[in-house]
């Protein structure tokens, strides 16, 4: 039903893990993975994290071979993909060019909505960013531009940066809130580091519980 994805994008190099590892756990039917190693390789992943989860199921084998591998030995990238090692270039989704191109600027509109605590806000704006520009520096271009309104603080995280605040609204762990990130009312499955919108997309920040 969701194509191959399994969680998000950021959980799908353990899970391919865990699918390839207990396989025969999953009757009465087998695990074909063939859906959600294209999910993988249509996708380019640029933070470390993500790249060490998702190596290791590439070459059809998990966290727990790493003590008795052979990196000289062929190894099944997947039964059901008839394959022996990874492609050349499987880790850039097919058509993207692999030489710079000049950027051209977007409109970005991003909005930012409070109903959940304190005193109830809702903010618009649209700004222009070049087009490889990434949630991050949408974000920063609305600060510079209106900084009163859409001032935010970002932890660091092995996932990239995370937004821990907005308009001096912090997320609590005690109060189990945070901020979520939608496009189309839907919750992005990469984070601000790495998600780059497109033209005239609508990004909204919307203060939510867990």
């Amino acid at each position: 039903e969701r194509k191959g994805m399994i969680g998000n994008i950021y959980s799908m190099g353990l899970a391919l893990q865990a699918l390839e590892t207990s396989r025969d756990f999953y009757a009465p039917r087998d695990w074909d993975c063939a859906q959600a190693f294209a999910v993988v390789t249509n996708h380019t992943f640029e933070l470390p994290m993500a790249i060490a989860q998702v190596l290791p199921a590439l070459v059809g084998r998990s966290y727990l071979d790493a003590a008795t591998l052979n990196c000289d030995a062929p190894m099944d990238l997947c039964p059901s993909l008839g394959m022996h090692r990874v492609p050349r270039g499987s880790m850039i989704p097919p058509g993207a060019s692999q030489t710079p191109q000049e950027s051209q600027d977007i409109t970005v509109h991003y909005s930012i909505t409070n109903k959940l605590q304190g005193t109830p806000f809702h903010y618009n704006i649209s700004v222009t960013v070049p087009s490889d520009s990434t949630l991050l520096e949408v974000l920063e271009r609305a600060e510079k531009k209106d900084p009163e309104n859409f001032s935010f603080k970002t932890e660091q995280t092995f996932w990239g940066p995370m937004v821990v605040s907005i308009h001096g609204l912090a997320a609590s762990d005690n109060d189990r809130t945070y901020w979520q990130f939608r496009s189309s009312g839907k919750p992005l499955d990469q984070g601000v580091g790495t998600y780059k919108p497109h033209s005239g997309e609508h990004i909204q920040a919307v203060f939510s519980t867990y």
